[in-house]
């Protein structure tokens, strides 16, 4: 092989966050990575360094991941400064090789946002989405046996668009692609799920406040419409989903205070 590779592989000179834990500062530490195929995942190429580390004795480099099909979001990365690398609309795991050129530099990060503490390397606490998840509670109406799927008129309109702000696999991106690190359209799209459909309207005003509530608990910033957070969305999940969020909690917090 070629040193500076050929068609089918490529010379990396990787700079890669290194971090043992919390408290520690953390920095950049640059691998030289050659021969690497194009026809690899970005993911790959992680395991291939990090089974190039352990041969030699080294501690291997944590990084998230799960599924690397898109579905999990799970593989949380920066890569040259962009949300889950180059290209739009996917996630770390869907990017390939073959979109880099021989020879090039990749820097490599954790997600950076206040609310995702980093706990080692490239991996960060995301337990935050979980607890606003949790703060909208259950459906809980006692609906008895399950329902024919058409048996709930829902205007198709509705259906589609709570379709689509269920896409949302809740990976962070647009936490850490926002300049104030908001959850917002993250938090949007799972009340806009609900608030769309009528298995969700009995508990309406409870799951947005709450949910609101928790995400400002969790010292999530404050949206300024940079837009970013559609920008890095793999899902492409729409910004009009926080519109959408801040009427819900508008009208729920106006029928609290009348009915206080």
């Amino acid at each position: 092989m070629s040193a500076h590779g050929s068609s089918d592989s490529i010379n990396l000179t990787l700079h890669v966050w290194r971090q043992s834990g919390p408290e520690d500062k953390g920095g950049f530490e640059v691998r030289r990575l050659n021969g690497v195929s194009t026809h690899m995942s970005f993911l790959e190429m992680l395991d291939v360094m990090n089974e190039q580390l352990v041969a030699e004795g080294r501690e291997p480099v944590a990084f998230d991941h799960d599924c690397r099909e898109g579905i999990c979001g799970m593989c949380s990365l920066v890569i040259n400064g962009q949300v889950h690398g180059p290209i739009p609309e996917i996630t770390t795991c869907q990017l390939h090789m073959r979109h880099f050129k021989d020879g090039d530099s990749i820097y490599i990060e954790p997600f950076r946002a206040g609310a995702f503490p980093v706990l080692r390397d490239l991996v960060v606490d995301r337990s935050a989405f979980d607890r606003i998840i949790a703060a909208g509670g259950y459906v809980s109406v006692a609906t008895g046996n399950p329902q024919d799927a058409n048996a709930l008129p829902i205007p198709k309109r509705n259906a589609d668009l709570a379709m689509d702000a269920a896409a949302c696999i809740g990976c962070g991106g647009c936490v850490a692609a926002c300049p104030n690190a908001a959850a917002m359209l993250f938090t949007s799209a799972k009340v806009s799920q609900m608030a769309l459909l009528p298995q969700g309207q009995p508990e309406r005003d409870r799951r947005v406040l709450a949910m609101v509530q928790q995400m400002d608990a969790e010292g999530f910033g404050n949206c300024t419409n940079e837009f970013e957070c559609m920008a890095a969305c793999p899902k492409g999940i729409d910004v009009s989903n926080i519109a959408r969020m801040n009427r819900e909690y508008l009208r729920a917090s106006m029928c609290s205070a009348e009915g206080a």
